[in-house]
Formats: C-alpha cells, sequence, structure tokens
C-alpha cells in the first residue's frame, strides 16, 4: 500500500481507506448501503489491516451513531493500529444542539464519537454552518487538538472561499488548521477540479475522497442501452445522491470499459486508479457491503494507468467549467496566467 501525507500535515495516510457508512446501515439510504454487525466489520477490517488500509471513515449522522458504534465494536483491540476519521455538523435531532458546529455542538459531538471510538484521529466538519461564527468553531476545534481529543481537523464539502476563510482565520490566531478535506469526485463528477483542488495545492490540503465511483454507477454493472440492475442500490439512493445525465454516464462508461478491456482490470478499479493519479488525492475512500467487493476495490492499488489510458478517461469525462473558470482552460491570455492543475 502506498502511504501519503496528508496535505501539508504530518499525518500519513494509505492510498486507500475504508469508508463504513455500510456498518450499522439502517433507514432509507445507509440501509440500502449495508448493515454489517460488528462480526461482520470485524472481517472487513482484518482485510484491509492485510492489505495496508489502517484509515476507517465513519460519522456520528451514519445511522444515527450506529456506524461508529460497530466501527468502534470491530477494532476493538488493535486501536494502535488504525487510524480513525469521523465527521459532525449534520443533524442528530430536532433539538438547537443536534445539529451545527457551535462549541456546544462540537464538543458533545466529539464526546460522543470518543465514547464510541475510543480516540479520534481526525475530525471533519461534515457541512458549513452559517449560523455560527467561524472564529468560533476555529477555536473550539483548537482547544479540542490542544486537549489531545482529537489529532487533526479537516472538513467535508465546504466551498472554496469557507475553506479559504477558515485556514486565513486559523493563522491568524494561530489555531489548528485544516489538514484534509473529504470531496465527492469521480470521473462523473470533476468539479472538484474548478477551485478546490487548486485551493488544495496552494494551501496544503489533502483530498479525502468519497463516492469515487460515483454514487455507485461506475461498479461495471451499469451499461449504455440496458436497463439499471434490479439489484442496485440506485433505485432507493440515486435522489440522494449527485445527479448526471445518462449521456454523459455510458460515454464515461464505454471508456472505462475500453481501458478495463485493455488492461484486464475491472471497471471500479480503472475508475479508482484514475483518482489516484490526481493532484492533491491523498486517500480515496473505498466502500464495501462484503468480502468480495472490498478485495476487488482493493485491486485498484499496486499498478498504474499509461498517459494515454489517463487521456481517454480525461476526454470522456470532461464537461464546460461554468463561470469563471471556463476561460482560463479556453482562452490563451488566462491559460498562460493560470496553468490547469491538471
Amino acid at each position: 500500500m502506498d502511504y501519503r501525507r496528508l496535505g501539508a500535515s504530518g499525518l500519513k495516510v494509505p492510498a486507500l481507506s475504508f469508508g463504513a457508512g455500510t456498518f450499522g446501515g439502517s433507514g432509507p439510504l445507509f440501509g440500502a448501503w449495508g448493515n454489517s454487525d460488528a462480526q461482520e466489520a470485524r472481517r472487513l477490517v482484518d482485510i484491509c489491516l492485510e492489505a495496508g488500509v489502517n484509515l476507517f471513515d465513519t460519522a456520528d449522522v451514519y445511522s444515527n451513531g450506529a456506524s461508529e458504534e460497530v466501527l468502534g465494536a470491530a477494532i476493538k483491540g488493535r486501536r494502535d493500529a488504525v487510524l480513525i476519521s469521523t465527521k459532525t455538523s449534520l443533524p442528530m435531532g430536532d433539538g438547537p444542539d443536534d445539529y451545527g458546529s457551535s462549541r456546544s455542538r462540537l464538543i458533545k459531538a466529539v464526546e460522543d464519537g470518543l465514547r464510541r471510538l475510543d480516540y479520534i484521529d481526525l475530525l471533519q466538519l461534515h457541512a458549513f454552518d452559517a449560523g455560527t461564527p467561524i472564529e468560533e468553531v476555529l477555536s473550539t476545534l483548537d482547544d479540542l487538538v490542544r486537549a489531545g481529543k482529537l489529532r487533526y481537523v479537516g472538513v467535508s464539502n465546504f466551498s472554496g472561499w469557507q475553506v479559504m476563510k477558515s485556514l486565513g482565520l486559523a493563522e491568524q490566531h494561530g489555531y489548528a488548521r485544516y489538514a484534509a478535506h473529504q470531496v465527492y469526485y469521480s470521473l462523473l463528477g470533476r468539479d472538484y477540479e474548478w477551485e478546490l483542488m487548486p485551493l488544495g495545492l496552494d494551501q496544503g490540503v489533502g483530498a479525502l475522497v468519497w463516492s469515487p465511483l460515483g454514487w455507485g454507477r461506475l461498479t461495471g454493472k451499469i451499461r449504455r442501452g440496458q436497463p439499471l440492475p434490479e439489484r442496485s442500490r440506485l433505485h432507493d439512493t440515486a435522489s440522494f445522491g449527485p445527479p448526471v445525465e445518462d449521456e454523459h454516464l455510458y460515454k464515461v462508461v464505454d471508456a472505462l470499459e475500453a481501458v478495463a478491456a485493455e488492461t484486464g482490470r475491472t471497471v471500479p478499479q480503472i475508475a479508482i486508479n484514475w483518482l489516484l493519479q490526481r493532484p492533491t488525492v491523498s486517500s480515496v475512500i473505498i466502500g464495501a457491503r462484503n468480502e468480495e467487493q472490498l478485495r476487488q476495490n482493493l485491486g485498484a492499488v499496486g499498478w498504474a494507468l499509461t498517459p494515454e489510458q489517463i487521456k481517454q478517461l480525461d476526454t470522456a469525462s470532461e464537461v464546460t467549467a461554468p463561470y469563471p473558470y471556463f476561460p482560463y482552460r479556453r482562452q490563451e491570455g488566462f491559460a498562460r496566467l493560470n496553468p490547469p492543475a491538471v
């Protein structure tokens, strides 16, 4: 397993990490992802550790804390061998302190997470809280880091200005700095490249990629001219995830299948390996409902796509960037002043 620095921090993380959203799954979204109990989760953790995958990502909102609880049970007795990333800020209830990133909410969320997980290597804010002053958020996180309750902090699903303003205030006040940004990024959704990737390069913020298979669309089971498989979880979860037009999906899938035929690899392995070649990507979060899926996804490392294959996938997945980004790619003057990140 390849290990990479998480942004500009000193933390080294594996190129692949494991998403525990399938642990203890319940409800219309997480129940469709999977519902591994502690015994099943322990076996998946075993396979990950054997392959060198020691970073496990979860969140308090995943099945209302059940994911953290099952993960905590699965790693019991070997806590020193793993890294734990969890997230908070999304609603856990209807009370005034059940959502957001206020000081009281963050302290409670961390205490709950520590009870379930023992300790937290990386805490990420799951969404930006516009109702809480950024200084309050940062000072609270800094207090938690200094108290030894967190090792590192990061964010997820933030916009560029939200990340940048937070980094500026952290530098101004000497607070703990965001090391990671957990982002949606895939061959079907390359919006991350327009602003957040250049920001990550400039500011040393590492990307932890969620949904690398485009919300389950790049599993190799969806093909042009064929209906959605009956057992696909997209029947239940498509409305929760990032939208994608059918023609764009099929164009990308066609390119993936062509490269898969050349390499002897699977479509998911190709899609994940493409991400591992991109700037700022510290780790790609893979999920699995069972051992077979996990072992297949682990096959995405240990080899690399050729430049020609990468170009083929780039071309198939490219879309026109929105303003003000498209001039930087289309016009010679802009291009000279602002070379692309990829």
